[in-house]
């Protein structure tokens, strides 16, 4: 089973910067459409970023032009880089694959203050 470790979370004021990162045991991650997900307090897990193998990405309308997904297939690791943070993100963020689901981390928790 391919474990997923999530780090780099904390408490920011509003207009405030965290990077996330997702670390990856299996070199099976380098093949793998990889996402982050975000799940608010009380509200379903919903998908918030998502990159290809080869890099390209895709956001949702909420946080592009403000969050930056990355990877590095040769340390299996993903990172995501939250700028301008607004409390609507506050909330736990894992990372998984896309097309197959691995079991979920502990994930990193992401609170925004006004």
């Amino acid at each position: 089973q391919v474990q997923l470790v999530e780090s780099g979370g904390g408490l920011v004021q509003t207009g405030g910067s965290l990077r996330l990162s997702c670390a990856a045991s299996d070199n099976i991650f380098r093949s793998k459409i990889m996402a982050w997900y975000r799940q608010a307090p009380g509200k379903e897990r919903v998908m918030v970023a998502r990159i290809t193998p080869g890099g390209t990405a895709y956001y949702h309308d909420s946080v592009r032009d403000r969050f930056t997904i990355s990877r590095d297939n040769g340390k299996n690791t993903m990172d995501l880089q939250l700028n301008n943070l607004e409390v609507e993100d506050t909330g736990v963020y894992y990372c998984n694959a896309v097309t197959i689901v691995w079991p979920w981390g502990p994930g990193t928790q992401v609170t925004v203050s006004s």
